[in-house]
């Protein structure tokens, strides 16, 4: 391969180089699932990239159009971006050990090893035994060339032994990274410390820290998908805490006044509450649907609290041939008490509230009916915790629905649908 060819190769390395490395660092800038920490890293890691292929990109571009002046101070730029990278790369290692690089010993031996290789970059200033730059910008090795790459084969070996000894405290992915990393460019420098021409170390450097930077980013999204999960599933604890109380302090109050004049009957009530606290609480633990008997009997049970409250004013039925499906916890329930609590009118002599399943194509149907107060549609705002928190449950525990429309004649009609068992998944 001639000159002509090599120096063309490595100016498209060079080209290539810093377009990559821009590119690297606008993605670091702009991805937001990114840790903060992790990104002020790459942020430093690419802004060094960046001077390191762009002065590559000079030193080759001297042989095309620049005047040969520009050659030396660009080859100690690339010289000591290239080298800074290190030290960075070991305070990533170290970060993702759970390590602080202030107190490392590793940090501090490539800190050493830096200083050693940044004195002899000075000392090519001043001295043609490790490299050389003519009059016409051409670039030439001296005697002790091997010694300029020295430091950085060291660095590079503590820095996969550092890796070695981290290795269980890492996840697939950050291995395999930070593994291309470190060998892909030591093996560059060998070859480039044997052979003249071609810019191998700077090639491998570029491909290994997108490789790095690409192992990175997928890492990073499957924890923030991780994180969203947790989030939401804390919020669905959240909101089925939050959405008893004035249900819990109404029931206890109804107790207090029919144990008064009934004592039997108030321990029916009593009976009957306990069981719906019961239902509730295991409900919070449960990531998985039930089945459907199961939530109709807390729906029962909370029924039976309410008839108890509210006497001839409420009447209740079930038509519920179908009941061969399962559905999430705390579904029906919360729908059933939406229709008393709005339904529920001093102007009107009886609420009645009908509870209704049937098979249809494609999974199951739930239809809750009252013909109670006149139906005004819900917002946001509106709607409450209750209701908000089963169509959560609905759509991410089994891709079901949960629509409300007025009643014709008054009241309202709420309609669940859930697909069928297989397509049903837990709550994570």
């Amino acid at each position: 391969m001639t000159n002509g060819w090599i120096d063309f190769i490595n100016l498209s390395v060079g080209i290539a180089g810093v377009t990559m490395t821009m590119l690297g660092l606008l993605v670091t800038l702009v991805y937001r699932p990114l840790d903060r920490t992790i990104r002020r890293y790459f942020v430093l890691f690419f802004s060094l990239l960046i001077v390191y292929t762009g002065s590559i990109l000079v030193c080759q571009a001297v042989d095309f159009l620049l005047p040969p002046a520009f050659k030396k101070p660009s080859l100690f730029l690339e010289s000591l971006s290239s080298a800074l990278l290190m030290p960075v790369l070991t305070a990533y290692l170290l970060l993702l050990s759970g390590e602080s690089w202030r107190k490392s010993r590793l940090f501090a031996a490539v800190a050493a090893l830096l200083a050693v290789y940044i004195g002899l970059l000075v000392y090519t200033q001043f001295s043609s035994s490790i490299y050389t730059i003519d009059s016409e910008g051409v670039y030439k090795r001296g005697p002790w060339y091997p010694v300029l790459l020295v430091p950085i084969a060291l660095i590079m070996g503590l820095n996969l032994w550092g890796l070695v000894r981290r290795w269980d405290k890492l996840n697939g992915k950050q291995r395999t990274a930070l593994l291309t990393y470190l060998v892909v460019p030591l093996l560059c420098t060998l070859i480039q410390m044997l052979f003249y021409g071609l810019l191998t170390i700077a090639i491998g450097t570029v491909l290994s820290a997108l490789i790095l930077f690409l192992a990175l980013l997928s890492d990073q999204q499957e924890i923030f998908v991780r994180q969203t999960e947790e989030n939401a599933r804390k919020e669905f604890d959240i909101r089925i805490l939050q959405m008893r109380p004035h249900f819990i302090y109404n029931a206890l109050a109804s107790i207090y006044y029919i144990t008064q004049d009934n004592p039997k009957q108030g321990l029916k009530v009593i009976l009957d509450f306990s069981v719906y606290l019961r239902k509730v609480f295991n409900s919070v633990t449960k990531r998985e649907p039930i089945p459907f008997e199961e939530e109709l009997e807390h729906t029962r049970a909370y029924l039976a609290v309410e008839q108890a409250r509210f006497e001839d004013k409420l009447n209740v039925v079930f038509d519920t041939p179908h009941a061969d499906f399962r559905l999430p916890p705390l579904t029906l329930q919360p729908i059933v008490e939406n229709a008393v609590k709005h339904g529920m009118d001093p102007e009107i002599e009886r609420l009645t509230v009908t509870v209704r399943t049937r098979k249809v194509n494609g999974g199951s149907e739930i239809t809750v009916e009252d013909d109670g107060a006149d139906f005004l549609p819900p917002n946001d705002a509106e709607e409450g915790v209750g209701l908000a928190s089963t169509r959560l449950r609905l759509e991410r525990m089994c891709g079901g629905t949960l629509e409300i429309a007025p009643r014709e004649g008054g009241g309202a009609v709420a309609t669940l649908c859930i697909p069928e068992r297989e397509e049903v998944g837990p709550y994570d």
